[in-house]
């Protein structure tokens, strides 16, 4: 008899540990209660970080991976396959999956998929899905998880029906002062080398962005999109000796770090796990402006009418008093990447920022994105592993793997 297999699809106000915690320990109703005396198994991040976690404390393999080398080592690829083949060895009726395709590359997706395509002949699959691009190909029953309630469709077609509003009103605030930076060419990367060990990273890249451009980088994981966004930011010292220029300064030449910094709008979706305070969503934005990790000072009536400005245009000005951690990770994306904008800085770069949201709040995001691109003069760079759909970069810059390291193209 073959196997059922589900999806249920998820967005950032989806109550999903709970729907996970009811199906592992076998309280599920409805169309679920098949999985009730059955071994179920979590395919998900924060079980990998569990096991990268107790490797670090208790020095000892915990999945064996066939290899010498440790979990924290492993690209975000090769961990998820591993994780995977623990848990198929494991013996369960069904298998979780919790987003299995985010941060991993376009490749690593595709072997990801054909060893869950061979799972599904032996084990149940229930796919929990924020993007409907990664709907696994074998599953034929359809769910939605709203809060807590699970909404059922009949069939696929109604399943992936999709009606997506992504226009922003009105312009982008100004910015409170602007930046003079004298040279048209704002970071040249002219024959860049990165070796870690003996393992060589980036091979002869030859890269000139320019002020007002466009960019998205790509490359799979482990290409060294990391290793370069890192030597601009100041984070990562191979980029000293090397003909790597900033802002005009080359790399090691007397320039300071934290200038260079103050030039630079950075966002990360790991930067949100740093802002712990009880900061209110007006004092998160206006922190972008003061370079804080939340408001310490009092905020002037420019700062004030600019937030203002900010969250109109983001249609968040009514939780303008809510505190930060309180929103939904959709919200949270929109206002940290708001502050990262918010002072039209000459350099703003976005790495992975679209990771582990839903279609609508994606949407949103990179329609925010192609907006701050256009109407201002900020040289934005956009990383990401997936095809963001909607995404209107100028160009495309492409780290391409090999033995000798990634080179790079523009496409």
């Amino acid at each position: 008899m073959s196997k059922k297999h589900w999806a249920i699809f998820i967005d950032n106000t989806s109550n999903k540990n709970q729907l996970i915690d009811t199906l592992l320990q076998g309280k599920a109703g409805l169309n679920f209660n098949v999985f009730n005396n059955s071994k179920g198994g979590l395919y998900a991040k924060k079980v990998l970080d569990k096991y990268i976690d107790e490797e670090d404390r208790h020095d000892t393999r915990i999945i064996d991976t066939n290899k010498d080398q440790s979990l924290k080592s492993m690209s975000s690829g090769e961990q998820k396959k591993a994780l995977l083949n623990h848990l198929l060895k494991s013996n369960l009726d069904f298998l979780i999956l919790d987003n299995p395709f985010d941060n991993i590359d376009i490749e690593s997706q595709e072997r990801l998929q054909s060893l869950l395509l061979d799972a599904s002949e032996k084990i149940s699959i229930v796919q929990l899905i924020s993007r409907k691009v990664d709907l696994l190909p074998f599953i034929e029953n359809f769910a939605s998880l709203e809060d807590s309630n699970l909404i059922f469709y009949k069939n696929k077609s109604e399943a992936l029906e999709t009606n997506l509003n992504s226009v922003f009103d009105g312009e982008i605030p100004q910015p409170e002062k602007s930046y003079e930076i004298k040279d048209d060419v704002l970071i040249r990367l002219d024959g860049v080398e990165v070796k870690y060990g003996k393992k060589p990273i980036l091979n002869h890249i030859q890269w000139t962005i320019k002020k007002g451009e466009f960019w998205e980088l790509r490359g799979n994981n482990g290409s060294g999109k990391t290793t370069i966004l890192s030597m601009i930011t100041g984070d990562n010292p191979k980029g000293y000796g090397q003909e790597l220029f900033i802002f005009g300064h080359k790399k090691g030449s007397g320039e300071s770090v934290w200038e260079i910094k103050k030039l630079i709008g950075y966002f990360t979706p790991s930067i949100t796990d740093k802002f712990t305070g009880y900061h209110s969503v007006e004092h998160m934005i206006i922190s972008g402006l003061t370079d804080s990790i939340g408001l310490y000072v009092r905020p002037t009536e420019v700062q004030l009418r600019l937030a203002k400005e900010w969250l109109k245009l983001i249609d968040l000005w009514d939780v303008k008093d809510k505190l930060f951690h309180d929103l939904t990770m959709g919200q949270k994306r929109l206002i940290m990447c708001a502050r990262a904008m918010i002072k039209h800085p000459p350099l703003l770069i976005l790495d992975e920022p679209t990771a582990g949201l839903d279609d609508a709040s994606a949407m949103l995001f990179v329609s925010l994105v192609n907006k701050f691109a256009k109407e201002s003069t900020t040289t934005t760079v956009f990383v990401s592993h997936r095809k963001e759909p909607g995404l209107k970069p100028d160009y495309i810059y492409r780290l391409d793997m090999s033995k000798n390291g990634s080179t790079g193209r523009v496409l």
